[in-house]
């Protein structure tokens, strides 16, 4: 970042880093979603693929098999995904923000096909993340894809970063993806600016910034990959700090799911993650 765009993360809760990415990179990436979603490639054990609701439910029937995926999840256990997991010009951007002791703590490749619904409400990422402090995690959100709001970009609330945590819930809507939490008492009158993207761009984003994003009205795709990295030297938080046990059932889903922070810069600490 220069100083420009670190400034607007501080004040915003966002930047972006325009033409990050190269082609090549891009399509290694989209080629791989393509081949283990049509099972030209094997998926590697554990990592969650996800059909759209919409699908799952039988309510449309998608044209292809690209068609019907919603995400990958997990993309660390792939050798090709993880070129972006462990990037290191990415990472170099990251540590700006976590230090130099960097861990892993989620990551997936979002595919937004045409005819589904696929909204995700506005929300605040550190409900999933049971760790503090908040400024030392940081998302990475990578356009794959052309991102408008034609085709559900990315839309945030900037400045929301400077409040705290808030309620979420399920929205009450017909076709909710699994765990596309929306946070309470917001909603469409809610004044939120639209991140238009070229393929390559990179967004950095903190984790209690609102963000969310709309239906893809157009006949292609929208797919990113996103990935969230924390400090090394972050801390759980105490059982009395949960809220409603959201961050145990977090913390159990990750041990069912066999799922793990990976330290991909600098070293562990005793006590951190």
């Amino acid at each position: 970042m220069n100083s420009e765009q670190r400034a607007q993360y501080e004040r915003d809760g966002y930047t972006i880093l325009r033409g990050f990415f190269g082609p090549e990179e891009l399509e290694t990436w989209r080629e791989r979603f393509r081949a283990i979603v049509e099972q030209r490639a094997s998926r590697p054990e554990n990592m969650l693929v996800m059909k759209d609701v919409m699908v799952a439910k039988k309510v449309v029937t998608p044209a292809s098999a690209e068609a019907s995926i919603q995400k990958l999840q997990d993309l660390h256990r792939d050798p090709v995904f993880d070129t972006y997991i462990r990037h290191e010009r990415l990472l170099d951007e990251v540590e700006e923000i976590t230090g130099p002791d960097i861990k892993m703590v989620h990551n997936m490749f979002i595919n937004k096909p045409p005819v589904v619904d696929g909204r995700h409400p506005l929300h605040q990422d550190l409900v999933y993340f049971p760790f503090r402090p908040a400024d030392k995690i940081v998302a990475t959100w990578t356009a794959i894809d052309r991102c408008t709001p034609e085709n559900g970009c990315l839309t945030v609330v900037p400045g929301t970063h400077k409040g705290g945590l808030m309620e979420h819930e399920l929205p009450e809507w017909e076709y909710v993806n699994f765990s596309y939490l929306g946070a309470q008492g917001v909603g469409q009158q809610t004044e939120r600016a639209h991140l238009e993207m070229e393929p390559g761009d990179v967004a950095l984003f903190h984790p209690v910034l609102l963000h969310g994003s709309g239906h893809n009205r157009t006949a292609g795709f929208r797919k990113a990959i996103s990935a969230h990295y924390a400090s090394a030297r972050c801390h759980y938080l105490p059982p009395e700090e949960d809220i409603d046990g959201v961050y145990a059932g977090v913390r159990a889903y990750n041990e069912k799911m066999g799922r793990s922070y990976v330290l991909v810069r600098g070293r562990e600490f005793e006590g951190g993650l």
